[in-house]
């Protein structure tokens, strides 16, 4: 409480389940079960999108027995609809009356990140409204102190970032994480970020990688595509991303470079435009 809002203060973990929300959310909790005043927690709070890698699930189920087992609630927030509801089913109101009669969503881009905003913060802002009327809220969230952009544009004073004021690093979170014995079933030894397998804002690195280490779940992007009317990225649908990535293979075994010169661009664009492809890359 104080003399501003005189509301007692309710005090939330915003957790993603990645390094930094959980080397925040280990170390947060290790100082509050020592001094609870200087470090208050009442509650941890994870969104479930239904598109997390299943190491990704295995580790929020552990996160959430640690916060449990130390009295904290642990809160799942899991939207009525589903990311495959929203993405082929949904008829947004918007289109109801309007000449644009495709069904869903389709795949989330730069300008339409539905799914952050129908699967995770809208459910976190709805949560919240049910306590804000008895508490002021104080979010905890985890950004790091080498993520400047983002820390700038943060305006709201009720969220605090102790990363940031601890001077801890995204590269000292993902230490921290490992040396308490969190690993993610080495995803992180994969990619950089391990949000949604299905996001089509991954780099070409990381969705390369997907196809190689979790060919099952490249199969099903596949399928996905093939379900929808937008394509997959603007540069690339992923049934093009599944010949380039096929191309750079063959190039590699026969010690030829993927790197993008005019040689290997072109006989890509020409091994595209055999499959029926016709775009410029």
């Amino acid at each position: 409480m104080n003399e501003i809002n005189p509301k007692p203060e309710y005090w939330v973990l915003s957790l993603s389940g990645g390094k930094d929300s959980t080397a925040l959310g280990l170390e947060w909790l290790k100082r509050h079960q020592k001094d609870p005043v200087t470090y208050p927690l009442h509650e941890a709070v994870y969104c479930d999108t239904g598109m997390e890698f299943p190491a990704m699930v295995e580790h929020i189920n552990r996160l959430e027995r640690i916060f449990t087992d130390a009295g904290i609630k642990f809160t799942r927030l899991k939207s009525e609809k589903s990311f495959e509801y929203l993405m082929f089913d949904h008829w947004p109101n918007f289109r109801k009356n309007s000449k644009f009669h495709e069904q869903g969503y389709s795949w989330p881009g730069p300008r339409s990140r539905w799914c952050t905003a129908m699967l995770k913060r809208d459910l976190i802002e709805r949560h919240l409204r049910g306590v804000q009327g008895k508490y002021r809220v104080i979010q905890l969230t985890g950004l790091a102190a080498d993520e400047q952009e983002r820390l700038q544009r943060e305006n709201n004073i009720n969220h605090l970032h102790p990363l940031a004021e601890w001077g801890w690093t995204e590269a000292d979170c993902l230490k921290y994480c490992y040396s308490h014995g969190f690993d993610w079933g080495g995803l992180y030894d994969i990619f950089h970020r391990v949000s949604c397998w299905c996001c089509p804002l991954q780099s070409l690195d990381e969705l390369r990688k997907l196809r190689k280490c979790f060919p099952d779940l490249w199969a099903k992007l596949l399928d996905m595509e093939h379900r929808t009317w937008r394509t997959f990225r603007a540069d690339y649908s992923v049934d093009e991303l599944e010949i380039r990535f096929a191309f750079e293979e063959e190039r590699l075994a026969a010690g030829l470079p993927i790197n993008r010169t005019r040689e290997f661009m072109s006989a890509l664009r020409k091994r595209l435009e055999e499959a029926g492809f016709s775009q410029n890359k």
